[in-house]
């Protein structure tokens, strides 16, 4: 904090407050123009004045909004802004006049300047999937329901085709196009098979939609998931079959790349049951097509799997309800300004529709379909590109149509500041209590705690435990902090909020609060905080074996030997069993590896070589090195 600010803040010259913070015993360097944070609080609470407290004959009740600035809240409380900075400060809150603060904070300096406070309830904030199924389930009763097309997203590990297998479906070119053979965008495509029209999203990584996720947007009705037979499941694979198990989407295996001929299609499908996906031959319930998109190969057979299981799914839609969309892709251009892609969900979206996306709005200027022409309107599961938005939406965020620009502009503005009060709030990390997780959960109707009770219930593992040792309608109380401070508990808030002095004594007492508005991401950062406290998987691979022939130099926790690789291989860095006979007599890693005299990264079987070991086990000749690797992988709930 500048000394410049502190000394306005107390009424004190620099001069003056300098002298007297030296003689309080505050070390202030005298070519310092700025402390810490820290210290200027203390400085406030030795130097500071009577407390000021609200005026005398006025009402103590304020209503505040989610966000709002230093000076609104000084308005708001008919104080004046010094006071309520100083009251910040004392709190341990740097802040300037035009500085915004989130609700928690102001309720606690008002609270401790002797007001009641409430929040200012708005109607609505950011859309979610919530509402979306709301809207839709209550426009499946009406007469005017038609099929629609099924929405596919094609998802894998980077290389393993996914790219290709579009190209191939689209009958295009999309591969040659691009830049290094990648994929710089993500698209929404429509084609058709067997007079069936299926639209498809494409998209570089998972990176939108973990977005979505973070929206609670569910857009897919079937997952493609791309596994190429000649490289197996990788970490991308397991994010895309985590993702379907959690959003309890239908997935369509597509084993690409047959046709190589390292392909070894049955491995596939060994290491796809280890992560809970049983293929329909397997005795499971997910299909499987065997393709090579290189080749057009099993394209066809692919296409009839999509279309069977949208038939199973008898996916509907009202094209003439509420119009909902979801931002699947969008940036800014330098003629058009603002450009999203949005799906439509439900209704059908028209060309000057008057909409607010996310917190931005406006009026549909132009719109675009997947083959680049203009269209006046898009029925639903059709992807479309659109113009004429204030600002840049999110991918993952709700588009809604309004009657008048008035309602889209007001509903964009509570969006916007509910964001910003959630920038300036920081979550803080839950608490375990060894391999327990224990929650105390408040909710805003008894409803919202059935549904998430339910979501929560599937949350189960031998090796940890989520343990909900209380829970209730209403907001936040001191009684609940005291409870999870004495069980060693986190609370968790969803659509609800805690009062000022329960705040002020999480703070104190050290509780972590979390509040949501979403399920889906309520439910999403508990698994992961319950998969972060699992013991991780230590996987091991043997490499090779090989005999020791020479020693040629021993140390205090290192030695250097010479030999041959019996079978395998051995490898740098790797870790090593010292075996005499058939007892293992210690364990040894390798710092460098040899052969003929220069470094090498592996050594093959049949070849001699030299090593530097590090160990505390004394090596003789004729031991057997048994090489090995170990890699941890961290474990899933499933």
């Amino acid at each position: 904090m500048d000394i410049s600010t502190l000394s306005k803040q107390l009424n004190i010259p620099i001069a003056q407050l300098r002298a007297k913070a030296q003689e309080a015993g505050f070390r202030i360097s005298p070519r310092a123009n700025k402390i810490d944070n820290y210290m200027a609080k203390q400085i406030m609470v030795a130097f500071g004045t009577k407390q000021v407290e609200a005026p005398v004959g006025e009402s103590k009740e304020v209503k505040l909004p989610k966000v709002l600035t230093v000076k609104e809240l000084a308005a708001k409380l008919n104080l004046d802004v010094a006071v309520v900075i100083k009251r910040l400060i004392e709190n341990g809150v740097m802040a300037t006049i035009n500085e915004e603060i989130d609700f928690d904070t102001a309720a606690i300096i008002a609270a401790d300047l002797g007001f009641q406070v409430l929040e200012e309830m708005e109607k609505t904030t950011r859309l979610g999937s919530g509402f979306v199924s709301e809207v839709i389930s209550k426009e499946q009763k009406t007469e005017t329901l038609q099929s629609r097309p099924p929405v596919v997203a094609i998802m894998g590990h980077v290389d393993h085709g996914k790219t290709t297998l579009l190209d191939a479906i689209r009958r295009t070119h999309v591969v040659e196009q691009e830049a290094g053979r990648i994929t710089q965008h993500i698209g929404a495509y429509q084609a058709f098979h067997n007079n069936e029209l299926i639209t498809f999203l494409d998209t570089p990584g998972h990176e939108a939609f973990a977005a979505m996720r973070a929206r609670g947007a569910t857009i897919t009705d079937i997952i493609v998931l791309v596994v190429a037979a000649d490289d197996g499941v990788k970490p991308q694979t397991i994010e895309v079959i985590n993702r379907a198990k959690l959003t309890a989407t239908p997935l369509i295996v597509a084993i690409n790349k047959i046709d190589r001929p390292d392909a070894n299609i049955e491995r596939v499908k060994k290491e796809l049951s280890d992560y809970g996906v049983l293929i329909e031959e397997w005795g499971g319930n997910v299909p499987l097509a065997k393709i090579s998109a290189q080749n057009n190969q099993g394209i066809d057979a692919l296409l009839d799997l999509i279309i069977l299981q949208a038939q199973v799914l008898e996916l509907k839609a009202n094209p003439v309800g509420q119009t909902l969309a979801t931002v699947i892709e969008s940036h800014v251009s330098r003629t058009q300004g603002p450009v999203a892609t949005v799906l439509v969900q439900n209704g059908t979206l028209n060309l000057s529709d008057i909409v607010a996306i996310g917190a931005s709005f406006g009026k549909i200027r132009s719109m675009m379909n997947a083959k680049g022409a203009k269209v006046k309107s898009a029925p639903p599961s059709t992807p479309v590109q659109i113009t004429g938005l204030s600002e840049l939406p999110q991918v993952g965020d709700i588009l809604k149509t309004y009657k008048n620009p008035d309602e889209a502009r007001d509903q964009a503005l509570l969006v916007a500041k509910s964001d910003r009060a959630k920038k300036i709030q920081a979550k803080s990390p839950l608490k375990s209590a060894g391999k327990e997780l224990n929650l105390i959960l408040k909710v805003d109707v008894l409803g919202s705690l059935e549904a998430i009770n339910e979501a929560l219930s599937k949350l189960k593992h031998t090796e940890v435990k989520l343990n909900i040792i209380e829970e209730g309608a209403g907001e936040i109380t001191e009684n609940d902090v005291l409870r999870a401070a004495a069980a060693m508990a986190s609370i968790i808030g969803f659509h609800t909020r805690m009062n000022p002095q329960a705040s002020k004594l999480a703070q104190a007492k050290n509780v972590p609060v979390r509040t949501y508005e979403v399920i889906y991401e309520l439910v999403e950062d508990l698994t992961k905080q319950l998969v972060d406290m699992l013991t991780p998987e230590i996987l091991r691979t043997d490499l090779g074996k090989a005999k020791v022939l020479a020693i040629f130099r021993t140390e205090k926790d290192k030695m250097i030997v010479g030999g041959t690789v019996l079978e395998g291989k051995l490898k740098d860095n790797a870790s090593v069993e010292i075996k005499r006979g058939s007892e293992v007599v210690g364990q040894a890693a390798i710092l460098e590896l040899q052969q003929n005299k220069n470094k090498t990264k592996e050594v093959l079987s049949g070849f001699e070589f030299g090593l530097s070991l590090k160990t505390n086990t004394k090596v003789l000749e004729g031991d057997i090195l048994a090489a090995y690797e170990e890699t941890v992988r961290k474990r899933s709930l499933a």
